[in-house]
């Protein structure tokens, strides 16, 4: 099984650590692309940093994120699970996993980077800030930019099994799983008759999903057997019928919760 998340925007800054060694990462294929990104990033904030926050979308209160992208070559780094700190990853709690549960995690878990293209959890990444939706000056718009180099990459590694796909839109524009063998979780909060697509909390319940289909020793095939996995674990979910087109895509499963 694969299981593709989104980066967090928060990350922990490593105070120790190697610097970054783009050889180090998973997916070697991907470093060149890595190296083009790195290095228009760290130009960008380098040559200009006012236009640098502009582009990046951020604020002058948060001109210390242009600062730390100008060193980051030499930064220190930790295993990404340490340094993504987002909701999500809070709810994972990868640190404090049985060693079973963080193999099975270390195993199945790639996340997506405007940065790195993806990373394994495992994988040494200094703290950076460059969302997936951002246009750099070179590569361009960033999902456009990574989805040939994340197709090549990712050919082996997706060519058998199931890929859960808890990303947001924005990182699953930059590459999409063989639908046959995809499933698309959603995370719906129920009020009564009342049903919203959960936003902020959506992390939350997919970071604790995933840490429990992990606890269990879940080994899912097929999207069937991944609903079964997740009722097991005590969650209610509810298959999606796409009906129309007449296009294969990636089915959609509802994780519905009340409680957030």
């Amino acid at each position: 099984m694969l299981v593709l998340l989104p980066p967090s925007e928060g990350k922990t800054v490593p105070t120790q650590g190697p610097p970054l060694d783009l050889a180090a990462l998973s997916l070697p294929a991907l470093n060149p692309a890595r190296r083009k990104a790195l290095s228009s990033l760290v130009g960008l904030c380098r040559s200009d940093p006012a236009h640098a926050r502009a582009v990046l979308g951020l604020s002058v209160g948060q001109a210390t994120e242009v600062q730390r992208n100008r060193a980051i070559r030499k930064a220190p780094t930790a295993p990404a699970w340490q340094v993504y700190t987002g909701v999500l990853f809070t709810a994972v709690d990868m640190g404090a996993a049985a060693p079973a549960t963080r193999a099975l995690l270390t195993d199945w878990v790639l996340v997506w980077s405007g940065l790195w293209g993806a990373v394994r959890l495992t994988d040494p990444i200094p703290a950076y800030r460059l969302s997936g939706g951002v246009t750099l000056p070179g590569p361009g718009r960033l999902a456009a930019f990574w989805r040939e180099p994340l197709r090549r990459a990712l050919a082996q590694p997706a060519r058998d099994g199931l890929i859960v796909d808890l990303r947001s839109a924005t990182y699953a524009a930059s590459w999409t799983g063989p639908p046959e063998r995809t499933a698309v979780v959603r995370v719906i909060h129920a009020q009564g008759h009342r049903r919203t697509v959960a936003s902020h909390f959506n992390k939350a319940t997919k970071g604790r999903l995933l840490r429990e289909l992990a606890e269990s020793g879940a080994d899912p095939q097929t999207v069937d057997e991944l609903v079964d996995a997740i009722r097991v674990v005590g969650y209610r979910v509810e298959p999606i019928i796409e009906s129309g087109s007449g296009t294969l895509k990636p089915r959609t499963l509802d994780v519905v919760v009340e409680a957030l």
